[in-house]
């Protein structure tokens, strides 16, 4: 006890040179006389009054004086000593005085804690008040400071609101009965009437957070509300505060089912939501309405990539990424189906603008059913879905094949001039590294499409230091794996082995890596040559790469994951899935070849693949009934034999004009058409002369020595005066460039600043991704609402800054500023 006592008296001579103590119950004499400190003169008052302030005030005017009295303080008409009372301070002895002393506070806050006893009960608080409470406070800003103890939050009173409605969420109310209990009820409710304009007779907590989302979702409709800006500011803050996910998801759940919110958007329409993220349903709404509009194509793609673009904003969009990401693809599908020209009058034609833009019409539909699967919901994209497998099939991949069939019946030979031969791979390009005494690595991806490698590519491109380039072949006929895998070796001559589907190099088995091995070893003579699985390279530590470097002069890879996901019936459902975890497992191919010293890299395949999600009609398949003195082998697509004859519906070429040798002949079923065959899948197919068949890329993959990555920069763009005269201000945000591989996004945190740092407006994560080239669509509006804070600040200079986070870590840095002047005509004026 006398340590306490003794601690609350040193505190209070830190800031006073006399202080009075009166001994009201006598029982304070053992505590006074064990006081001591230094420089402080003990005295006790006995009828010594003009002595003592004589002594005080003449004598001795600046030792400091302990006046205790030993018995209770008498009226002031017979306290001889109250004015020097009056100037200086009481030391009291009850709990009260005791904790005020505690938190190092002046007496002027004893009926702050008078009236809040029950909240300094326990130690834990008087602590944790002890931490934020500050002598300059008023009462009013002490009982907030209190309430934050309460609600175990730090700071005003918007992170009070915030703690309990975490508490609320966790169906806790701890926070709110020890603000009862603590006496700080009626004040917490004024408070929160001033601030947030919250008005009622029996005010309960949850009928404030039911009135906050009511409030804040209306005014995102600009539909008013029942509370101000201000509540509007707390809730956006709250809500995209990273520590209050979990419990606005919570309550955001609980109160849509309350506030009737899906009977609420339903009626209306989804374009005025697209702001809006207050609830789920609103998401849903949105979802429903954009997969209809699209369906019956009543809105444009540049509405619809915005729309979605602006849903990534939305809490909610990490729940529906997927759908969303469904949508955008096939939006993009659409437009580029709508502005593509399907036309060719020759094959070097047809070759030339398939690499050059028709590819992407495949690699946009197997995005769009990625996504699709990924969400889980083909149900709700139903209708999406139908419209983009429709065009897809019939206005795309048989519209361009058609039209290349007619192209590839009239050659005689199986060469598109312009364009390499798959056939000579080896020699062309592998081997072109070797005579340049240069060490090269090839990457035989089995099924990788020219779409899939374009992909591949732009991935690769976005490592640093990390340049590519992509250049297409001219698969060999018939576009399967044992013919393709052959033609990529060192060879002289390729042929049919008796049975038909194995093929032979110079009379050599191709099949399996110990064939393909002895095969590489014969390409050039003196060259060191290692042939490996994906699987092994992937699982050879760090050491065990570089030797590999240093021990071979050529390497192939060989990698089978699209392939062995598509060729089955019972998995080929699972293609789009495969073909992104095979873009995934390339490019950190690459990575750990590059770490092993290979610096010179080739990615291509032995064949595309044609591939439609919808099971197939009757119409897809061929009625062509393939005769000849001997069918060797009958696959969906090709036909091989010997003295085959001409049938309808194929096209058919001796092993002379495919560029083999031997006595057989190939059947080809023409445009995408696939001949019946037991037990085989049809939706992924190859070994015809499709465009995405035969089409065969070829990708080749550099290191630099200089870093190359940048990203994008952002301008701040005002229209008129640098001035702020409303409540509000709307500015413009510029995306310097266009997003590309080199050029990578940026994410900022944009608000309104005081020059003291103190934020005074709501914030904004930002996302600046834009890929377009037309530079007013790298244009971002945005609108910053000013908070009650800012009125402390009117008529200064305020900054709108661009905050960028550091690296990974939870710290932001200025990435770009604006001053403004702060003009505003009336204020709100609030007591704090």
């Amino acid at each position: 006890m006398h340590d306490r006592l003794h601690a609350s008296l040193a505190r209070l001579f830190e800031t006073e040179r006399i202080v009075f103590w009166y001994d009201r119950d006598r029982d304070m004499r053992e505590a006074f006389d064990a006081f001591a400190l230094d420089g402080v003169e003990k005295v006790e008052i006995a009828k010594n009054e003009f002595g003592l302030k004589y002594r005080m005030l003449r004598q001795e005017p600046k030792t400091r004086f302990l006046l205790y009295k030993d018995g209770p303080e008498p009226p002031h008409s017979e306290n001889w000593l109250l004015d020097v009372q009056l100037a200086t301070a009481v030391f009291k002895a009850d709990q009260a005085a005791i904790w005020l002393a505690e938190l190092g506070l002046p007496p002027k806050f004893e009926s702050v804690v008078r009236e809040h006893l029950e909240f300094f009960r326990a130690k834990s608080r008087v602590e944790s008040l002890k931490k934020i409470a500050d002598t300059h406070d008023t009462p009013i800003r002490l009982r907030l400071r209190l309430l934050a103890v309460c609600a175990g939050a730090e700071g005003g009173l918007d992170t009070v609101i915030e703690g309990l409605l975490g508490d609320l969420a966790n169906e806790r109310d701890e926070g709110v009965r020890l603000i009862e209990r603590s006496g700080l009820t009626k004040f917490f409710w004024d408070q929160v009437r001033q601030v947030y304009g919250y008005e009622s007779d029996e005010p309960d907590f949850e009928d404030f957070a039911i009135t906050l989302f009511q409030s804040a979702y209306a005014r995102a409709l600009q539909e008013g509300g029942k509370l101000n800006t201000e509540a509007a500011l707390l809730f956006s803050r709250w809500k995209n505060n990273r520590t209050s996910l979990d419990a606005f998801a919570a309550l955001s759940a609980r109160y849509q089912d309350v506030l009737r919110i899906e009977e609420d958007v339903r009626a209306r329409d989804f374009r005025d939501l697209v702001t809006a993220d207050h609830f789920e349903e609103i998401d849903r709404h949105i979802i429903r309405s954009l997969v209809h509009a699209m369906s019956t194509q009543t809105v444009s793609a540049a509405d619809v990539l915005g729309w979605v673009r602006a849903r990534r904003q939305s809490h909610w969009y990490e729940t529906y990424q997927d759908i969303y990401q469904a949508i955008s693809f096939a939006t993009e599908f659409q437009q580029a189906l709508a502005e593509a020209d399907l036309r060719m009058t020759s094959p070097v034609e047809g070759v030339r603008r398939y690499v050059a833009s028709w590819y992407r019409l495949d690699q946009l539909y197997r995005k769009f059913l990625y996504h699709l699967q990924r969400s889980g919901q083909s149900s709700l994209l139903s209708e999406l879905f139908d419209a983009v497998e429709n065009r897809y099939a019939n206005s795309f991949v048989l519209a361009i094949n058609d039209a290349w069939q007619d192209q590839v019946a009239r050659l005689e030979w199986w060469d598109i001039p312009g364009y390499e031969r798959q056939l000579d791979f080896y020699r062309k390009h592998a081997a072109s590294y070797r005579r340049k005494d240069q060490k090269v690595v090839v990457i035989i991806s089995d099924a990788l499409r020219y779409e899939i490698a374009e992909e591949t590519l732009r991935e690769i491109r976005k490592l640093n230091r990390f340049d590519a380039e992509l250049s297409a072949i001219i698969g060999a006929l018939p576009s399967y794996t044992q013919l393709g895998m052959a033609a990529l070796l060192p060879h002289q001559s390729l042929s049919f082995k008796g049975d038909g589907a194995l093929v032979l190099a110079d009379g050599e088995e191709t099949s399996g890596l110990a064939a393909r091995g002895k095969l590489l070893a014969k390409g050039r003579e003196g060259d060191r040559s290692k042939v490996i699985s994906f699987e092994e390279m992937m699982n050879m530590r760090s050491d065990e790469g570089k030797d590999l470097f240093r021990e071979h002069d050529i390497v192939y890879v060989y990698h089978n994951h699209i392939d062995a996901i598509g060729d089955k019936a019972a998995t080929e459902d699972r293609l789009p899935e495969a073909a992104q975890k095979a873009i995934e497992d390339l490019v950190t191919l690459v990575r750990k070849l590059t770490s092993a010293n290979f610096s010179n890299i080739l990615i291509t395949a032995d064949h595309g693949f044609l591939y439609q999600h919808r099971a197939l009609d009757e119409t897809s398949y061929s009625i062509a009934d393939p005769q000849g003195d001997e069918i060797i082998v009958r696959n969906r697509r090709f036909v091989i034999g010997r003295g085959l004859k001409e049938t309808p519906g194929m096209t058919k070429f001796t092993a002379e004009q495919l560029g083999l040798t031997g006595d057989m002949d190939v059947l080809i079923s023409n445009s995408v058409n696939r001949l019946r065959r037991q037990g085989a899948g049809a939706r992924f197919v190859h070994g015809g002369a499709s465009l995405q068949e035969i089409v065969v890329p070829v990708l080749r993959v550099g290191k630099r020595r200089e870093a190359d990555l940048a990203q994008v920069e952002v301008q701040i763009i005002l229209s008129g005066k640098s001035q702020i005269t409303s409540g509000q201000i709307a500015v413009t945000l510029y995306q310097a460039q266009a997003v590309s591989e080199k050029v990578q996004p940026r994410s900022l945190l944009a608000g309104i600043y005081a020059l003291d740092d103190t934020l005074i407006s709501d914030e904004h994560q930002l996302s600046f991704d834009f890929t377009s080239n037309n530079a007013r669509e790298r244009e971002l509006p945005l609108k910053l609402l000013l908070s009650r804070e800012a009125d402390k600040y009117n008529n200064q200079e305020v900054v709108l800054k661009l905050r960028e986070r550091v690296g990974k870590t939870s710290h932001y840095q200025d990435y770009a500023t604006h001053r403004l002047q702060l003009r505003r005509g009336i204020t709100t004026d609030f007591d704090f």
